[in-house]
């Protein structure tokens, strides 16, 4: 016999019992327990079998031996009633029928005492698990705070005092509305809002923290989360309500993230309209292996592409993510090449073999100090890269061309955000002859990438530090790669050509306070165990980045938190003749390079050391409007309404084209 056979025949058993005390009781109610005539006990005592059997029928109809009894709720209460209901109504009906002599009274109290005895039978190890928990549990249970008294904060409250696997113990609960406050839920007292996490720390010496507020704003739990900060608790998050289906909330419990941090909102993309561009195509990602371009190329293949081409220069990337995506989609529609985006021949070859209809161009130098001592190598990358990848794309009459762009390219300090504003404008030259729809993507600091602030953050702190920080004011927008990644796919649906897609990124992050949020999530204090240095900004380094130039204005997309940037109009001959000239100075290495890119990316300021790259941004005023940044000169500053109009005043429609170069 199984066990749970086992368990369903003690509790018909149980049942049975329960229909016989039923009968005694209401009897012992109807009249005094001494003084119950024998006649009216013998004939119930002769019909208890068919009663007992009649209720077991019954009550398996109504499935409650087929219930998880350690989770009973209201539903299984009701529809417990309900039997019982029905159980006395088709009893008092036979024995009417049977003219069996029985007070009228006795079956009402029957009803009455089988009800309460079958539910009382059935939580009855509900009740047990909660005051085992409660009283009966090991005292090496850590001390927890819940944070959040809706329904996901009272139902995580009832499964940690069920699960006897799980080890929190549940000492206070913290809620901003004020109307719970000093009430109580799952027996546990809410005692105030958020201002009082750090006072309830220490009041009621809490280990562990949870945050159990599922649809909270990211910018709530980003402030929920630094009131925690610092106190060595642990903190874990209950996520969203939509993954924890599969299993218990308790299994489904997560630590602290980085986007928990920085309590920014994920991009919503119109993912259908992603798979139907996506699918059946030939996609070729130039620098796959990189962060963004293997995140890229993870997303392209669950699309179901007819192939994906991966172009990469570094072999032991592109061999992880050729592992990577062979294991989950097999090696059929998958084909990892190496070469660089400056060998046009090599180029050449990938595009008149595989004819790829969609290219995302991500290959490119991106580290700012490198490229400030190396600034040849920027522009023979990032430059003559884009350049091959983009004349090739237009040459073999690819459907749609996305260059990967930074923040960076706005207003540029540095060689590395310079050469990719040339990379755009060659972008939108293109656009303005091809067949090819042409774009650019536009964002911010993408958390854990390679080289990023965020894992050097994680190694310093691993290593006692100290963190360094360049200066204590920088701020910079951050998103995650699956965010940057989505952008990019969903530019490809709203390309027309010439674009320059920009994504509300929200506030920027002060540095300082990641530093800070990074060691408290350690388990550090900053400043007493782990010390921040600030050691300047570096050459090239800007104290607050841009996303937006002031000439290029901004309109919408469907999409509300993407944006397009109008082109400046500029002469593409001309810019034609530059770029070949910079190309060739940067191949004999020359000394002026710098001078050189200068004079084809206006607004690059040239900074050769950390006291003028400080000084040419402390004279900068900054503007923020939902992290759409632009600005004018150093003495003025323009603010783009957020929603400013096209110059037809309507949305892009798929046959326009944004260029404007003359």
């Amino acid at each position: 016999m199984t066990r749970q056979r086992m368990k369903r025949c003690i509790l018909i058993t149980i049942d049975m019992m329960i229909v016989l005390i039923s009968g005694l009781c209401a009897l012992a109610m109807r009249f005094d327990i001494t003084q119950i005539p024998m006649g009216y006990l013998d004939t119930m005592l002769r019909f208890m079998p068919l009663d007992m059997l009649l209720t077991v029928c019954i009550f398996r109809l109504f499935h409650l031996y087929h219930g998880v009894w350690t989770f009973v709720s209201i539903s299984d209460v009701v529809r417990a009633m309900e039997a019982v209901v029905v159980v006395n109504l088709v009893e008092t009906f036979y024995k009417l029928m049977l003219q069996v002599n029985m007070p009228r009274s006795y079956y009402l109290l029957n009803m009455l005492f089988l009800f309460v005895l079958a539910v009382g039978s059935r939580m009855s190890l509900r009740v047990f698990n909660y005051y085992r928990s409660r009283f009966l549990c090991p005292k090496d249970q850590r001390r927890t705070m819940i944070i959040g008294a809706g329904s996901a904060g009272n139902i995580l409250i009832h499964e940690l005092y069920r699960n006897k696997h799980c080890d929190n113990k549940v000492v206070c609960v913290i809620d901003d509305n004020v109307d719970k406050k000093n009430k109580y839920i799952g027996g546990i007292k809410i005692i105030g809002d958020r201002w009082m996490i750090k006072e309830a720390i220490k009041e009621y010496e809490i280990e562990e923290i949870i945050i159990a507020i599922p649809s909270a704003k990211p910018q709530d739990k980003s402030e929920i989360i630094g009131l925690c900060s610092g106190t060595r608790c642990r903190v874990r998050i209950l996520p969203e309500i939509s993954s924890t289906l599969t299993g218990m909330m308790s299994q489904n419990l997560r630590e602290v993230n980085l986007q928990d941090l920085i309590g920014r909102e994920s991009v919503k993309v119109n993912e259908e309209g992603i798979q139907s561009f996506i699918a059946g195509e030939v996609v070729l990602v130039t620098g796959g292996g990189g962060s963004i371009g293997s995140e890229l190329c993870r997303q392209v293949m669950a699309q179901g592409p007819k192939q994906l081409v991966v172009f990469d220069i570094y072999e032991n990337n592109a061999y992880d993510l050729q592992q990577e995506l062979g294991r989950k989609y097999g090696t059929d529609r998958l084909r990892v090449l190496i070469g660089s985006v400056r060998d046009y021949d090599k180029l050449k070859a990938v595009f008149e073999e595989y004819r790829p209809a969609i290219v995302y161009h991500a290959a490119a130098h991106k580290h700012v100090p490198l490229m400030e001592d190396s600034p040849c190598e920027a522009v023979k990358n990032n430059c003559l890269g884009t350049l091959n990848a983009a004349r090739l794309a237009d040459e073999y009459k690819a459907k749609d061309f996305v260059l990967i762009s930074t923040d960076k390219a706005v207003r540029p300090t540095n060689v590395m955000g310079a050469t990719k504003r040339i990379c755009e404008m060659i972008v939108q030259c293109y656009a303005r002859k091809s067949v090819t729809h042409f774009a650019a993507v536009r964002f911010g600091n993408v958390l854990g990438s390679s080289g990023s602030v965020v894992p050097l953050f994680l190694k310093q702190i691993e290593e006692g530090g100290p963190v360094t920080v360049t200066h204590r004011d920088i701020t910079r927008f951050f998103m995650t790669i699956p965010e940057a990644v989505s952008l990019v796919l969903q530019a490809s649906l709203y390309a027309c050509g010439g674009e320059i897609f920009v994504l509300d990124m929200g506030k920027p992050v002060r540095i300082y306070d990641l530093a800070e949020s990074l060691i408290r999530m350690q388990g550090y204090t900053p400043d007493r165990d782990i010390e921040i240095k600030i050691v300047g900004l570096r050459p090239g380094e800007k104290l607050h980045e841009e996303i937006l130039m002031d000439e290029e204005g901004l309109h919408r997309t469907e999409n509300e938190l993407i944006h397009i940037g109008r082109p400046i109009p500029m002469d593409a001959g001309r810019f034609r003749i530059d770029l070949d000239a910079l190309i060739e100075a940067a191949f004999q290495n020359d000394s002026q390079i710098k001078e050189r890119v200068a004079q084809m990316c206006p607004g690059y300021v040239i900074t050769e050391n950390n006291e003028k790259s400080l000084a040419e941004n402390e004279n900068l005023d900054f503007v923020e409007d939902r992290g759409l940044v632009v600005s004018g000169d150093l003495n003025s500053v323009e603010i783009l309404e957020e929603e400013a109009p096209l110059a037809t005043g309507e949305f892009l429609g798929k046959g326009e084209k944004a260029v404007g170069i003359a």
